[in-house]
């Protein structure tokens, strides 16, 4: 089965398939109660929204906060309003300015309200923050509170989202078994500059280099996974549905998935082994290449990227040039910045590595139709 969503999923577009299960349409059947407060954005057609995908409470942005007539650069949303959602329904028909400041605040609130009525039952709570994603906006109590900027204000004010619901998971007296996890879902996006963030690996959003794909991954389950644990075993998102099945007895789907149960790994048992021979890696256009399952090498196919010309500022971003690389392999154990190809030295990696590109490729990737 193959699907064609390539890049972000712009507004009154095709969504995900319903055929592909959400973790969420996994773990109701097994008892779970439900919820998503944040950015949506894997579609908003009726099929494809929160309640049709196995989410019982639900609201925020159906995607993007910058898929609006206020982007400083892209015309195309220029006669679709920001809307915000809650449980299927249109709660706010444009979201403002003023309101896309309170938009970490709601859905912190949100998140806090559903831990405290289903603390006593199972559920799965997801919350997809809209922001750092620009244009960024923050509240009141936070502005000007970092003295370093904006971004950093807005990265304090998630800061301080973490810590409330952190905090709801104490009072119910859930923490111990409740499975905590923060992470995000790409690097910055360099061409806005001060509004960006930072990655010290090589590029950033929008390509396959680690600048782009390598994000900050924590977990917490007091009661299963030893503090200050710090693993250096590869690990994607894809695994995490799986993975939660298995730990809430819930059947996979029918389907085939891309993720293997990586419990162990996350328990930091030293004899874990990561089950995946490799991840792919892709971008809204290329299929870039793929890394290792234990995550020791990383091979690029040939392919063109983008790289930051000029960086913008205060939101206004500015341009990127076009490059290219050829096929090369990069040792990440010792050259986590992909600074040097070294191909010609470990032919038999290379070759395994394009075997399951290949492989990939005849299994789920669709060309871009022209």
């Amino acid at each position: 089965m193959r699907h064609k969503i390539y890049g972000a999923i712009s507004p009154r577009s095709r969504g995900l398939d319903p055929s592909y299960a959400t973790i969420a349409e996994v773990l109701k059947p097994a008892g779970y109660a439900t919820g998503v407060f944040g950015k949506w954005h894997v579609g908003d057609p009726p099929e494809t929204r929160p309640p049709a995908r196995g989410f019982d409470e639900s609201s925020g942005l159906m995607y993007s906060n910058d898929m609006w007539r206020h982007h400083p650069e892209s015309r195309r949303f220029d006669e679709m309003n920001l809307q915000f959602w809650r449980n299927g329904e249109i709660e706010i028909e444009d979201v403002s300015p003023e309101q896309q400041r309170m938009l970490t605040t709601w859905y912190t609130e949100h998140a806090v309200d559903f831990i405290e009525r289903h603390s006593d039952e199972p559920f799965f709570l997801y919350v997809p923050h809209n922001m750092p994603h620009v244009p960024l906006f923050c509240s009141d109590k936070f502005e000007g509170k970092s003295g370093h900027g904006l971004y950093a204000d807005v990265m304090m004010e998630i800061d301080w989202s973490v810590g409330q619901i952190m905090d709801a998971l104490d009072e119910a007296g859930v923490t111990e078994i409740t499975l905590f996890i923060f992470t995000s879902d790409n690097g910055p996006w360099l061409s806005y500059g001060n509004h960006a963030g930072y990655t010290p690996y090589r590029e950033a959003k929008g390509t396959g280099f680690d600048g782009g794909t390598r994000s900050a991954c924590v977990m917490r389950m007091p009661s299963q996974i030893p503090a200050g644990t710090v693993s250096q075993q590869a690990f994607c998102s894809v695994a995490l549905l799986p993975t939660f099945a298995k730990l809430a007895g819930a059947e996979l789907p029918e389907d085939p998935i891309d993720g293997v149960d990586v419990w162990d790994i996350i328990c930091a048992n030293p004899d874990a082994k990561n089950q995946h021979d490799y991840y792919p890696v892709s971008t809204a256009r290329n299929f870039d290449g793929v890394v290792s399952g234990d995550g020791k090498w990383k091979l690029h196919l040939p392919h063109t990227y983008r790289t930051l010309a000029e960086a913008g500022n205060d939101g206004q971003p500015e341009r990127y040039d076009t490059a290219s690389i050829e096929l090369s392999l990069f040792d990440m154990e010792n050259d986590s910045y992909e600074t040097t190809n070294v191909i010609d030295q470990h032919p038999e990696v290379a070759k395994q590595l394009q075997t399951y590109a290949e492989r990939h490729r005849d299994m789920w990737w669709v060309e871009k139709e022209k």
